[in-house]
């Protein structure tokens, strides 16, 4: 491929990151059920991809304080999304763990946005060529994220 012809970065980055930052807006916009707020679904993700964790640990990964973590985390732990436990590493700490119905709760909202996209994606605006594209761009998507 001749390099001239080749696009400029600077502007497929410039395209991608105005047309991702719209998707997701919009994609956070719309509500969901599932009862979950956004702070509390990003602990809730992170508790279930990491394992468990302190409170404190998790305060740091969200870049907020420790209080309102624990806020995030005492609604969380009333509504027995998470839970509380001695850490096996040194019992002077409490880690929490997601519980049961914290993953039902994430899996629930996972499924609401992926249906939003998907009635979106079927209300007849996208050709099946459109929609291989839009396939094919996934994984290149990812492997984008993966690298920042």
């Amino acid at each position: 491929m001749n390099e001239d012809l080749a696009p400029d970065p600077d502007a497929v980055a410039s395209v991608l990151l105005a047309s991702l930052s719209l998707l997701v807006r919009r994609i956070r916009q719309v509500p969901v059920g599932g009862g979950l707020t956004m702070p509390e679904r990003s602990a809730l993700s992170h508790l279930e991809r990491s394992g468990p964790t302190t409170s404190s640990a998790l305060a740091r990964e969200a870049q907020i304080t420790a209080q309102a973590m624990g806020a995030t985390l005492g609604a969380l732990r009333d509504r027995g999304l998470v839970e509380r436990r001695p850490d096996p590493d040194d019992g002077r700490r409490v880690v929490l763990t997601v519980t049961d119905a914290g993953r039902q709760a994430l899996k629930e909202k996972r499924n609401a946005r992926t249906e939003l996209l998907a009635e979106a994606l079927t209300g007849g605006t996208f050709t099946p060529a459109e929609l291989e594209q839009l396939a094919s761009a996934a994984p290149l998507l990812e492997r984008l994220a993966r690298n920042i």
